[in-house]
This record gives C-alpha cells, structure tokens and sequence, in this order.
C-alpha cells in the first residue's frame, strides 16, 4: 500500500485527506472518502488523487 492524498470539495468546501490505497484510483479514493465522511459521501466532488510526499 502506498499513501495518498486525496484532494476533494465537500458541499462546495476544498478539503484533502491522506489514505493508503493500493493503485490510487478513484474508486479506492471515493471508498476512503465514504469511510470518513459516510453519508455525506453525496456531497463530495472534485476529487483528485495523488501520491503523497
């Protein structure tokens, strides 16, 4: 697993967070965000992955 960072708007906010994904898509990314954020996963958009530092 390798870490990412994961660079989204929530309800119109810019946010990021780090996670370990295995490829970095945005499937596993959307699954991360759905881990931390549940039911506001709705709310997420514009999401961009990258690996971290």
């Amino acid at each position: 697993m390798t870490k990412y960072v994961i660079r989204y708007l929530l309800d119109g906010e810019r946010r990021w967070d780090f996670a370990h994904l295995n490829s970095g898509s945005l499937e596993e990314a959307t699954a991360a965000l759905l881990a931390i954020h549940g039911d506001d996963i709705s709310k997420v958009s514009d999401i961009k992955v990258s690996k971290a530092l």
